[in-house]
């Protein structure tokens, strides 16, 4: 299990309204320069917005459980470098 990056980007959408919290994600996604990441900080297993992720850029993305629950969750998401 990877540690924390010292220039990770740290996004903590648990205090986000849960309708708001993709959309965030993957504009921060969007805005990553290829071989950057950030870290998400959720109250739970953020598992389902993986699929999403395995759906909108298959093959361009890394993500990395740091931390998983009960209470904190945290995932390194990555872009691939080009």
């Amino acid at each position: 299990m990877s540690t924390s990056k010292a220039n990770d980007t740290i996004l903590d959408v648990r205090q986000i309204m849960p309708h708001m919290r993709h959309p965030l994600i993957f504009d921060t996604f969007d805005q990553l320069e290829p071989g950057k990441s950030f870290l998400v900080v959720n109250d739970h297993d953020p598992r389902p917005l993986l699929y999403r992720f395995g759906i909108n850029y298959p093959g361009k993305f890394d993500w990395d459980y740091v931390a998983k629950g009960p209470e904190i969750w945290k995932v390194r998401i990555s872009r691939e470098a080009e």
